[in-house]
């Protein structure tokens, strides 16, 4: 017998599925050579799937695009965008750093193996026991967030006799032209030490002068997904003032700078991302500018990209349940999931786009609302979508679901958390089991 042939898959998909995507010979969606049918017979779904290849192909694009344009830089991957420890070795393998936002992501990234000097801790409200945690793990960089958390930063490292390196997160009041909810850099948000109030400049001073912490630099972030290039050059504008400000006024210099991340991702066709490229050529122009006009040095960049590297990793697939027509108005069509495994449309009204993986090469004969199946109207995963005629059975895969999807899962409706498969060279891996009933109630104490 011959091999069966394969296909790419359709150009409406085609840039948001993994880079191993393609169809079989029996109109199957294939991904790192593992049939996405066969693994659905096997796993059930809901069913979240992530190719190695796709992680390992972005980060090294990080790396190359940034690195031949800023010699040194480093790539951070932002873990909030969904983290296990598979996910946490794979990273290490790939030689990136990582930036956590609670112990709970510190905890899990060291359980994967991932070494505490490739860290950065964020977040605008770390406990005692989380500093702690991190200064005791080695953690490469803690940035500060507040005046609050410098008080217990230095105390913390101050009873250890240790020097714990930190970045200063600065608010410069940037509008990054993203949603409200996801917009971090403007004055009016719970991050960083605005510039406006002077509390950046006086922990600069304070940090200067500090025994227990050493200031290496400064940190924005503007907020996610930024799709155009101005947010980060205006941002570089005014923290290369910023630091020049802080060299003339307290004799400090920068050594490390981060514009965060926030770069985008392609979850539907009508709106690609701007290629990594673009983004690496827009910061390294507008940081050179700058230290050139102010007459700094030019510092080691860190960026932290998170859903632009695992986002098209991940594809979520559903099985299709009831049908419900709407003469004149909508057809629904159920599937098994929703929003306890994908609550971004219901938060954010995000967009997304769908394929049928056990019928791939059906031409679309209708349009319909892609609804899950828990108990709130909001629940509807896609508005209105062109797809062959579902029948009960089919298997609805929703590309461009490995970032934030996991990450901000639920139990809602005592749902069962689904199982996670990595994917690599036509091997499939088990990194996580579908939760049990027994699951639901096991840090339940005894009635």
């Amino acid at each position: 017998m011959g091999e069966t042939p394969l296909e790419p898959v359709p150009a409406s998909a085609g840039d948001l599925l993994p880079i191993t995507a393609v169809i079989d010979g029996a109109g199957h969606l294939r991904l790192a050579g593992c049939d996405v049918v066969a693994l659905c017979r096997e796993y059930g779904t809901p069913l979240y799937l992530y190719d190695e290849a796709t992680i390992r192909q972005i980060c090294r694009d990080y790396r190359r695009e940034f690195g031949e344009r800023l010699p040194g830089a480093r790539v951070l991957y932002a873990a909030k965008a969904f983290l296990n420890p598979a996910l946490a070795a794979l990273l290490a393998e790939e030689d990136v750093g990582m930036d956590v936002v609670s112990g709970g992501e510190l905890y899990v990234a060291r359980a994967g193996g991932f070494p505490a000097d490739r860290m950065a801790f964020h977040g605008n409200n770390k406990s005692a026991a989380e500093l702690a945690a991190a200064i005791d793990a080695g953690v490469g960089r803690i940035i500060v967030d507040n005046e609050h958390e410098l008080d217990g930063l230095e105390r913390i490292a101050a009873a250890r006799g240790v020097r714990q390196a930190v970045m200063l997160r600065v608010t410069p009041g940037i509008d990054a032209h993203t949603h409200a909810k996801t917009t971090t850099g403007l004055v009016d948000s719970k991050f960083g030490l605005p510039l406006v109030s002077g509390a950046a400049e006086a922990a600069v001073v304070r940090l200067r002068d500090s025994a227990s912490l050493e200031l290496t630099g400064y940190h924005v972030h503007l907020g996610s997904p930024i799709f155009g290039m101005e947010p980060y050059e205006a941002g570089i504008e005014v923290m290369t003032e910023f630091a020049a400000a802080m060299r003339d006024r307290h004799g400090v210099t920068w050594r490390e700078f981060s514009p965060g991340g926030g770069f985008a991702l392609g979850y539907t066709p009508d709106r690609p991302p701007p290629p990594i490229a673009a983004y690496a050529e827009a910061i390294a122009t507008a940081l050179r500018a700058g230290c050139e006009r102010h007459g700094l040095p030019l510092p080691e960049v860190h960026i932290e990209p998170g859903r632009s590297v695992v986002g098209r990793a991940g594809v979520a697939v559903y099985t299709v349940g009831a049908r419900k027509e709407i003469p004149g108005v909508r057809t629904y069509v159920a599937v098994d999931g929703g929003m306890a495994d994908n609550v971004r449309p219901a938060m954010y009204g995000s967009a997304y786009t769908a394929v049928v993986a056990n019928r791939m090469r059906d031409a679309a004969e209708e349009t319909v609302a892609i609804a899950g199946k828990f108990c709130e109207s909001g629940d509807v995963l896609i508005d209105a979508i062109a797809l062959p005629r579902l029948a009960p059975g089919d298997l609805v895969a929703l590309p461009a679901s490995g970032a934030y999807n996991l990450a901000m899962e639920s139990n809602y409706n005592q749902a069962q958390r689904p199982p996670v498969v990595f994917l690599r060279d036509g091997v499939a891996r088990l990194v996580r089991r579908r939760q049990s009933y027994a699951d639901l109630v096991a840090l339940e104490a005894a009635p």
